[in-house]
């Protein structure tokens, strides 16, 4: 109280307070009130699907986020409701289960097919998920119609006829009879043997109950194998006219067994006749594994997937049907090469005799699936021929099927399948699609190599392989020559001298194929690192020039010694190692071991070579133009000047050596080919000859060094003389002595 003294006084037992302490009292203690309602006010801007904190600052609802997080202080931020369900999903609702957004939240239900063991309808996370299979079946034992049954599937429910019963193509729920397919006659052949065929037909139709399906199906086999077996009139129709009757006994065939196996047991079965028709079938309602079906000159592999097909309902089944006697009414059909096979034999220089119809090797086959689509399956199907003949020395082997026409005739086409391996034998194919089956037989003449040609290659290449022989040895052992261009020139010489050697000894053993193989990745790779060192050296001209305007001759020898062989054998590499990983299969062809043309691999070789042409080009117009601007005022006895003139015009010449050569190569098409073809040996065969003339015998030091070595060799052969000579005459003059 003695702090106060003076301000405030004591009045009985009370604290009395002058009137200024009284007045300034109130103020104060309203401006602290105002303060503390400033510190608890919301602020009123705060967005939607948000709370405030305080006057500055507000949080999103939950559920919801802005862009600066859950709480945030700017006015120009908003919030957004948080898709939980993704993507990407911050929450997981486990199996058999979906999640879906809602505004500020989710949930997650099971899906169609599914139900909660609780019976609630949505859950929140994983751990709450307990969703189980709906066994449609059970809850709904009327969900299937008329006679047919309900089988229970993860998540769905498809529905069955009993065995012998399909479903009616006009009500679908109902199941009906298998009745016996329409099969009719084709329109315009008369034939009584046909005739009498197509009423045997009718009979089995007419006749025809699921009871009897296995017995209808034996007696349709015998009555197609006794028409092939004495088809009479029909061997006197026109060809045209027995291959439309075969087209129609394909068909029809396949159509009536496809209906009637679908009433038979389950399990395998075999049927034939004694005509040797023979069928083999397998009957199934679900399966997981390859089917075999063996028969005595034909086996099938085929993946039970594609037997069964997507929603296929009741049993499925894969048929083989072998037809010896078939064969009689398909001769000298046509045969339709694809794209693909057609370039093969242009590749082994083979051309199909023309005039000459192919031979059946095998039986003809029927293969066919309770699956209808077999146009496009979405696994191969192999086939393994028996051959009836051995195939001769200049006879092609193909896998065809039995095309069909729009007026019901056909032709032999090799589209969609190939060729796995074939021998004496047998022969072993795929195909994506299913129909009629065979493996032909057609002769062919081989185009023989023109003899001129073979003559210049090897001729060429012999002498060039003794230039570029010596060529290397002078850029290695001519030591007044010996800078970094001289060292692109020896690599260049030296890939070029291998990849002539690997042609000459090895361009034709194709057998086995792996090593051809890797000969012509060998060769690949060794003609484009020529090409390379060819970029290299036309680079390092190019920085020649360039820095002869800034006398900075050491800055381009440094350069190329850190990068050259670096660039020169790794690019190549790098390209080659790319090609064999992406299509390995396509290194060596059946003639040669070089590049396939096949889906444009020879580009893998003739791009490179091309890029590395363009930029040479490129470098040899900017290196003249430098010459030509920039240096035309620099005495021409200048050195420098005059290396760098004699440089360019060598590796100008190397350019249209080398490069021009391979565009003569690709120029082999149409009235021209054949003096293209001439040219492109003659000067491709003739490079090392050119290197060496450019570079060695039009260099002035080189031809000093060559003196040089001349002299030395005469110099050591004449002492060598005069060495034997001396010694001769010593031995003479001792003789006497010794007589005495």
């Amino acid at each position: 109280m003695a702090a106060l003294a003076g301000v405030c006084t004591m009045r009985n037992g009370y604290l009395r307070l002058p009137a200024r302490l009284l007045v300034l009292l109130p103020l104060t203690l309203a401006a602290a009130a105002r303060i503390a309602s400033a510190s608890t006010d919301c602020a009123h801007w705060c967005p939607a699907d948000s709370t405030c904190v305080n006057a500055t600052t507000c949080r999103c609802s939950p559920g919801f986020s802005s862009s600066s997080g859950e709480i945030f202080t700017s006015f120009s931020e908003i919030c957004n409701d948080i898709i939980e369900c993704g993507p990407p999903p911050i929450v997981s609702c486990g199996k058999f289960a979906a999640c879906q957004n809602t505004e500020g939240s989710y949930y997650c239900t099971c899906n169609a097919g599914y139900k909660l063991v609780s019976g609630a309808k949505t859950f929140r996370n994983e751990s709450e998920n307990t969703c189980q299979d709906i066994d449609e079946c059970h809850w709904y034992p009327r969900i299937c119609k008329g006679r047919s049954k309900c089988v229970n599937t993860a998540g769905n429910y498809i529905c069955e006829c009993p065995r012998g019963l399909e479903f009616d193509q006009q009500h679908p729920n109902l199941c009906k009879v298998i009745s016996f397919p329409t099969w009719t006659p084709p329109h315009g052949v008369k034939s009584q043997m046909l005739s009498h065929f197509f009423e045997r037909i009718q009979d089995l139709g007419r006749n025809y109950t699921s009871a009897s399906a296995q017995d209808t199906i034996q007696k349709v086999l015998q009555v197609v194998d006794d028409l092939l077996e004495s088809p009479r009139d029909l061997a006197t129709l026109p060809r045209s006219e027995q291959h439309r009757v075969a087209t129609n006994l394909l068909v029809g065939q396949e159509q009536v067994l496809r209906s009637l196996s679908k009433a038979l047991p389950g399990g395998p079965l075999t049927f034939n006749t004694a005509g040797g028709t023979e069928l083999s079938l397998e009957v199934e309602e679900q399966g997981h594994r390859n089917v075999t079906l063996s028969q005595n000159q034909t086996k099938m592999l085929v993946n039970w997937d594609v037997v069964q097909g997507s929603g296929d309902a009741g049993p499925s089944v894969v048929g083989l049907v072998s037809m010896p006697g078939m064969g009689k009414l398909l001769a000298e059909a046509l045969l339709v090469l694809d794209t693909e096979k057609q370039a093969v034999l242009q590749e082994t220089h083979k051309d199909l005799r023309p005039g000459v119809s192919p031979v059946l090797l095998s039986d003809v086959v029927l293969a066919f699936l309770s699956n209808n689509n077999t146009q496009n399956l979405s696994s191969p199907v192999t086939f393994i021929f028996q051959h009836s003949v051995t195939p001769g020395p200049r006879e092609e082997v193909f896998c065809v099927f039995w095309e069909h026409n729009q007026n019901g005739s056909g032709y032999w086409s090799t589209k969609g399948c190939w060729i796995m391996g074939t021998r004496d034998t047998s022969t072993t194919c795929q195909c994506t699609h299913l129909s009629s089956f065979a493996i032909l037989m057609a002769p062919y003449d081989v185009q023989e190599e023109d003899p001129a040609l073979a003559a210049i290659t090897y001729v060429g290449l012999s002498l060039s392989l003794l230039c570029l022989l010596l060529a290397a040895l002078t850029f290695l052992l001519c030591k007044a020559i010996q800078n970094t261009s001289t060292s692109l020139h020896l690599q260049l010489s030296l890939c070029l001298f291998l990849a002539h050697l690997l042609f000459l000894t090895a361009i034709d053993r194709t057998k086995p194929k792996v090593l051809c193989a890797i000969t012509a990745g060998a060769l690949h790779y060794l003609y484009l690192a020529s090409f390379t060192w060819m970029l290299l050296d036309g680079l390092h001209l190019f920085l020649t020039a360039r820095n002869l305007t800034v006398v900075n001759y050491s800055s381009v020898s440094r350069f190329m010694k850190k990068f050259m062989f670096p660039v020169g054998y790794g690019v190549p590499a790098v390209i080659v190692a790319i090609s064999a990983a992406s299509r390995p299969h396509l290194y060596g062809t059946p003639t040669r071991c070089w590049l396939h043309t096949h889906k444009g691999f020879i580009w893998t070789f003739l791009g490179p070579v091309c890029t590395i042409f363009s930029i040479n080009l490129a470098f040899f117009v900017m290196t003249f133009w430098i010459l030509k601007n920039k240096l035309s005022s620099l005495n021409s006895d200048v050195s420098t000047l005059q290396n760098t003139r004699m440089l360019t015009f060598k590796a100008t010449a190397q350019l249209f050596i080398l490069g021009c050569t391979w565009c003569l190569g690709i120029l082999q098409v149409g009235p021209a080919a054949r003096a293209m073809a001439y040219l492109f040996t003659i000067i491709n065969s003739l490079q090392g000859v050119f290197i060496f003339l450019v570079y060695c015998l039009l260099s002035h030091q080189v031809w000093e060094q060559y003196r040089k070595w001349l002299k030395a060799v005469t110099k050591t052969k004449a002492e060598s003389e005069k060495y034997t000579l001396s010694s001769r005459a010593t031995s003479d003059n001792s003789k006497p002595s010794m007589d005495n």
